[in-house]
Parts: C-alpha cells; sequence; structure tokens
C-alpha cells in the first residue's frame, strides 16, 4: 500500500511539474530597431521591462538589435513591435510612427548621433 501511495504523489508531482513548465514559456526573438543612442535603450527597455508577458529586453546599441524573452501566452510578438513603433522606434519591417518619433529627443531621432 505504501508503494501505491508513494507512485501516485510520484506521478501528481512529474503533471504538476509539466503543467508549470508548460505554463511559463517563453520565446526569445531579436528585433531590429532603429534606435541609436543610450536614451533610446533606456527608453526602449524600460517600456517593454515593464510591459505584461515580457520577462527582459535587451537592446545591443550597436547593431541595433533588441533581444525579447516573453510568454507568447500573454503577448505577441506583433504586439512588442507595435509598442516599438508607437514609441517612435522601427521594429523589423514595421516603420516608426512619424509623430512619435518627432517627439523623440534629437540624439534618438534617425541619424540623430551622426549631426
Amino acid at each position: 500500500m505504501k508503494n501505491v501511495v508513494m507512485i501516485v504523489f510520484a506521478v501528481l508531482f512529474v503533471q504538476f511539474a509539466h503543467a508549470q513548465e508548460k505554463k511559463a514559456k517563453y520565446e526569445t526573438v531579436v528585433i531590429q530597431t532603429s534606435a541609436e543612442c543610450g536614451d533610446c535603450e533606456e527608453r526602449i527597455t524600460n517600456m517593454l521591462n515593464y510591459t505584461k508577458g515580457v520577462k527582459f529586453s535587451e537592446l545591443d546599441i550597436e547593431s541595433k538589435k533588441l533581444t525579447v524573452k516573453f510568454q507568447p501566452a500573454k503577448i505577441s510578438l506583433e504586439t512588442i513591435k507595435q509598442k516599438l513603433v508607437e514609441l517612435g522606434y522601427d521594429a523589423d519591417e514595421m516603420k516608426a510612427n512619424p509623430e512619435a518619433q518627432q517627439k523623440l529627443p534629437s540624439c534618438c531621432q534617425p541619424g540623430g548621433m551622426k549631426h
């Protein structure tokens, strides 16, 4: 009887662990942005890191590539890209909202660091 109880607990534990693992599935993507400087990095990562479903985001200024780890069950890649566009930055094939882009500091606008 003791062995049967142990087996039942083991099966339940494995099922629970598998359900938790499935629930917390993350996906990592790299998005090409139009970010120019450290201000851009701070603006983008602060916005995304406080977005539900995003585990973390990190921007490499030199390559303008944004790495985002997120839960597809809570937020879509399309929504993440749309948030970047609304903030004033390109996100892969999606172009920045021109009005939002104009509101960015001059150093954050396209070519801003070259002036």
